[in-house]
């Protein structure tokens, strides 16, 4: 974060609400050096200190957060304003739900300027490998892995679904009533980890095509589901080439689907699905991986590989298994030669790594754990 913002006037923190983007911009600003001003935006206090956000901006030097941005959209050409200024007395961070608003205007308004950084929730190097379950259960939003037992943590999710869909989602400019979008947003939960089907899902709600990818997009601009492009190039195989759905957080799946406990988990049919994309978020945490550089791979003749990762001129394959002993498969070999990956990583919740072919590794969820 501090690179970041040495090399760009501008940063924004996003991720959905609940996730931690306000604490880290509190540590962040206890450990800088300079002066700090901060400002949040669902204050009326602080909202009305920028009824003119050039006045009062213009002349702040230091670190300026303004969190919660998404409610001040006329901010962003002010920013640029003060970004653009010689010798950058000030530096920005905006924190924000990444906003279809947020993410147009300021991608417009501040190009080559501003800088993303995504925040997720608790990952497995944050609270240890031995934590695994209960973070595959609860999710990773702090509130919501730090409760007492299991049954608050649920409760509190329930919370968090309906506040995210009475205010929050109106608060990003959704018309979509809440109960429309709580059947939608449930389905999915049923779908985590397939490959999209619009039209059966817009029959099953009796709406259009076009409607289902409005309530898709509103969901994936606001960081709680996210879509899983396909991989296709020119192998002589008929690929797959609609994307896969995952909800963003194993726990609020889990509260979509009326889970409360690990042993209810274990015996839903939805069981592996949700260990796939739980074990997925940790690889890319682990690797650092961009989401628009991740695909899966399936072809019609059922060869598929659950993610493909494409960065620094390297492929880098990853299969997810729910087992103690994962075997070496037919599908697994097809994926290697035909994407010609540089490795082929076998994601197991057990203790040891060891080779399940040349270049195809059996390694567990988390390396240390």
């Amino acid at each position: 974060m501090i690179d970041l913002l040495g090399s760009f006037p501008v940063v924004a923190l996003i991720g959905p609400r609940q996730v931690g983007k306000t604490t880290t911009a509190r540590q962040l600003i206890a450990s800088y050096s300079g002066r700090a001003h901060f400002f949040d935006l669902e204050s009326p206090r602080d909202l009305a200190r920028l009824q003119d956000p050039l006045l009062t901006l213009e002349s702040l030097e230091g670190l300026v957060v303004l969190d919660e941005i998404q409610r001040l959209p006329d901010v962003f050409p002010v920013l640029r304003v003060l970004a653009d200024r010689r010798g950058t007395p000030a530096r920005f961070l905006v924190l924000g739900s990444a906003s279809p608003e947020l993410l147009r205007q300021s991608s417009e308004t501040l190009a080559g300027r501003i800088a993303y950084h995504e925040v997720t929730g608790f990952s497995l190097e944050e609270i240890g490998a031995r934590s695994w379950q209960r973070r595959w259960l609860r999710g990773g939003m702090p509130r919501a892995y730090l409760a007492r037992d299991d049954a608050e943590s649920h409760l509190w999710r329930e919370q968090f679904l309906a506040t995210f869909l009475e205010r929050d989602l109106p608060q990003l400019g959704s018309r979509v009533p809440s109960e429309a979008m709580r059947r939608f947003w449930s389905m999915l939960a049923h779908l985590h980890g397939q490959v999209m089907n619009y039209s059966r899902l817009a029959r099953s709600l009796d709406v259009s095509d076009a409607t289902i990818r409005r309530y898709l997009d509103l969901l994936t601009s606001s960081f709680v589901v996210r879509r899983l492009q396909s991989w296709s190039e020119n192998l002589g195989k008929r690929q797959v080439k609609a994307p896969k759905v995952y909800l963003a957080d194993s726990g609020l799946l889990h509260a979509l689907l009326g889970i409360v406990d690990v042993p209810s988990l274990q015996g839903h049919p939805v069981v592996g699905a949700s260990w796939e994309g739980f074990a997925m978020d940790q690889v890319l945490s682990r690797v650092g991986a961009r989401w628009r550089d991740c695909h899966f791979w399936a072809t019609h003749g059922g060869a598929e590989l659950d993610l493909l990762i494409v960065s620094g001129g390297r492929r880098l394959g990853f299969e997810f298994k729910r087992t103690s002993a994962p075997s070496l498969t037919r599908s697994m070999k097809i994926a290697q030669e035909a994407l010609r990956l540089d490795s082929l990583e076998v994601i197991y919740p057990g203790p040891h790594r060891f080779p399940l072919a040349q270049g195809i590794d059996a390694v567990p969820l988390s390396p240390d754990g």
